[in-house]
């Protein structure tokens, strides 16, 4: 429709400010440890952070609409049990693969469900399903683990092509980012989720059906979150019920971190891979300095606030200045 907007809402000075953040961390990084810019490192970064982007390419739509999914990792505990459970009791790979995908996007619609036609808050249904998905996948598994998978699938989750940096599932995140990208920024879909995030009243006087787009848009989250669990599974070549503990927080975190409003009604796909490699880059930098895990939860909570903080403060700033050149 005419009244949307035609380009996606974009916080350029914050934008900017990550991709600057990024190339100093790169660069201070590289100068201070050995080793940060080696092809292993630079695998280690990408792998690491796989399932994180394949997740926040979808939880980028449901934060611009203004809601959040705190489940997506409970979902790729879920989805990786399954595979594990259905190729132990004797499915093919294909088929438990097909399962493990079904789980998470049958997940992801109950969420849907649940806020969107039942009315209730997505932050208390997603809270809710965090514990109830975790839960089924100890009722699946216990503390039983699966780890005997095809060599194939097992190598396409950490092996790299030849003696390069990429992972074979680097291709895959490239092909849904493009997908991802082109549906927020290049069709009405898109056009619809920005409107809703900025104002969903206006949105439903414009005749988009809320309802509907929102519960795609939980669906679709969790099918990527089955995704997630499928990579996470082959990566570790484990399934097991605490796979994934806390990756929802560093997927927020990232999307945040990449300018996303947690308000909702703005975001860029690229902002968010810029917010997932700035905060893969910091974690390998800690991780190579022998940081402890408790200082690395530490610098995660710090970057989780700026990513709140700094669009807002960066806003401000440039709203006084334009007061400031009118006054003058």
């Amino acid at each position: 429709m005419a009244i949307f907007p035609k380009a996606i809402p974009v916080r350029k000075s914050w934008d900017t400010a990550i991709l600057v953040f990024l190339f100093a961390v790169i660069v201070m990084a590289s100068i201070t440890t050995e080793g940060f810019l080696t092809a292993l490192n630079i695998s280690y970064i990408f792998s690491n952070t796989s399932e994180i982007t394949i997740i926040a390419f979808a939880m980028l739509f449901m934060i611009i609409l203004g809601e959040i999914d705190l489940s997506v990792a409970s979902i790729l505990a879920l989805s990786s049990s399954m595979l594990g459970w259905s190729y132990a009791k004797g499915a093919p790979i294909w088929a438990a693969i097909l399962i493990c995908l079904a789980v998470g996007t049958f997940c992801g619609f109950v969420n849907g469900f649940l806020v969107t036609k039942l009315g209730l808050g997505s932050l208390a249904v997603t809270i809710g399903t965090l514990a109830l998905y975790r839960g089924i996948a100890n009722g699946i598994l216990g503390e039983n683990t699966v780890n005997e998978f095809p060599e194939f699938w097992t190598s396409f989750g950490f092996d790299t092509f030849g003696t390069s940096f990429m992972p074979k599932t680097l291709p895959m995140i490239i092909i849904f980012g493009i997908i991802f990208g082109l549906l927020l920024h290049r069709t009405p879909f898109g056009r619809r989720t920005l409107a809703i995030g900025q104002s969903p009243e206006a949105a439903r006087f414009a005749g988009i059906n809320v309802v509907r787009h929102k519960m795609i848009v939980f669906t679709f989250t969790g099918f990527m979150s089955g995704v997630a669990g499928m990579v996470y599974t082959f990566r570790f070549s484990t399934a097991q019920a605490d796979n994934g503990v806390g990756l929802e927080l560093l997927v927020i975190s990232a999307i945040l971190l990449g300018g996303v409003s947690i308000f909702g009604g703005i975001g860029t796909i690229w902002g968010v891979v810029a917010g997932v490699l700035l905060a893969g880059s910091v974690e390998s930098w800690l991780t190579l300095r022998e940081i402890n895990a408790q200082w690395r939860t530490i610098v995660t909570g710090i970057l989780l606030l700026i990513s709140v903080a700094g669009p807002v403060l960066v806003a401000k700033n440039k709203q006084r200045r334009e007061r400031k050149a009118l006054k003058n």
